[in-house]
């Protein structure tokens, strides 16, 4: 057990090993809180989306580009609940690696991956609410399911390709190249050249095409929805083709609120770690970092707030009417506008 013993002694992380690490010391009482409250955690972020991924999942009427895209971040943001929250919260408690060298690599190539995969998501949110407000004429035509499905593919594809060169070129799985101090800890070492590389690819390409697009999606939706409300205040008639640019402008100010808060979890985050061992101190990082995780949890809640068809999906599946006979093509969209 981790937590303090009576006699303060010297624990370590493994004992029987003479080059062991000296394990943190934490009273019951606290080491108990941090177990319940993580493991809440963990089980509220598999939850809240996996009852996402259901109704996308589940509901034909959901299977839009849009929505594809919300699946693909959901089922990240669930792995990160059903893996990397449980791991790193025994990985803090304990203050202990326990897994082992080789665990250690896959386990930081999954968070990689899961990160990037999150990223990429992102990048394509703000592509399709960029076409679908700025060039709504074309989105039908540039912006189809079958497109998205295989782009989104793509993005995963490419997120675990690099992240498992990533892994393999700085030696994680290589037990005999340990040059760092204790055993049982999980180091995060990282080689100059990776490193400007990894700022590149994962925090200043993907952060910048990002903000540029949403800075120009919000732009246009403003011009857009102030000329509509001033048509239908003088009482002119409003074109279908209107109502919905209006109705795609609420649905990209809703996916800003995701990317944003997502964003500003993940750059004083990201920016703060290149910084670990200099000036920064490390339970600031660890702060910032679970942070991060919890924002796994908070995207359920923003659709919750702002979409209907979530709160209906959701009221369709706690009450089982998900597995009645063509429960698929029900219409939950109905008398709904976004």
């Amino acid at each position: 057990m981790a937590y303090e013993t009576e006699d303060h002694e010297t624990q370590y992380c493994f004992p029987a090993i003479n080059s062991s690490c000296i394990k943190g010391k934490r009273s019951r009482h606290e080491y108990n809180i941090m177990y319940v409250f993580f493991s809440l955690l963990s089980a509220w972020t598999v939850f809240l989306n996996l009852l996402v991924i259901i109704s996308i999942s589940h509901f034909k009427k959901l299977h839009t580009p849009t929505n594809l895209i919300i699946l693909s971040l959901a089922v990240a943001d669930m792995f990160v609940g059903l893996i990397v929250i449980p791991i790193q919260a025994i990985k803090l408690i304990e203050t202990c690696w326990y897994f082992g060298d080789t665990f250690c690599g896959l386990f930081l190539a999954i968070t990689g991956l899961l990160l990037s995969a999150s990223l990429n998501n992102l990048i394509l949110i703000a592509v399709d609410r960029y076409v679908a407000v700025c060039h709504p004429l074309l989105y039908q035509q540039k912006i189809t399911t079958t497109k998205t499905l295989v782009i989104i593919c793509i993005c995963w594809l490419w997120s675990s390709a690099y992240n498992i060169s990533f892994i393999t070129d700085n030696r994680y799985f290589d037990t005999s190249s340990r040059t760092y101090g204790c055993y049982g800890k999980c180091p995060f070492m990282v080689k100059f050249a990776w490193s400007i590389t990894d700022l590149f690819l994962s925090f200043l390409f993907p952060c910048t095409v990002i903000i540029i697009l949403y800075m120009k999606i919000f732009y246009v939706a403003h011009q857009q929805v102030k000329v509509i409300n001033s048509l239908m205040k003088s009482g002119k008639c409003v074109t279908e083709g209107s109502v919905m640019r209006k109705s795609e402008s609420k649905a990209a100010l809703t996916l800003g609120i995701i990317v944003t808060v997502y964003l500003f979890c993940y750059i004083p985050y990201y920016i703060l770690s290149l910084t670990v061992n200099t000036i920064i101190s490390f339970k600031i990082v660890t702060l910032l970092l679970w942070t991060f995780y919890i924002n796994s949890g908070l995207n359920p809640l923003i659709y919750a707030l702002f979409y209907r068809w979530f709160k209906v999906s959701v009221k369709h599946i706690l009450t089982c009417k998900i597995f009645q006979t063509a429960s698929s093509l029900v219409d939950i969209l109905t008398d709904y506008h976004t």
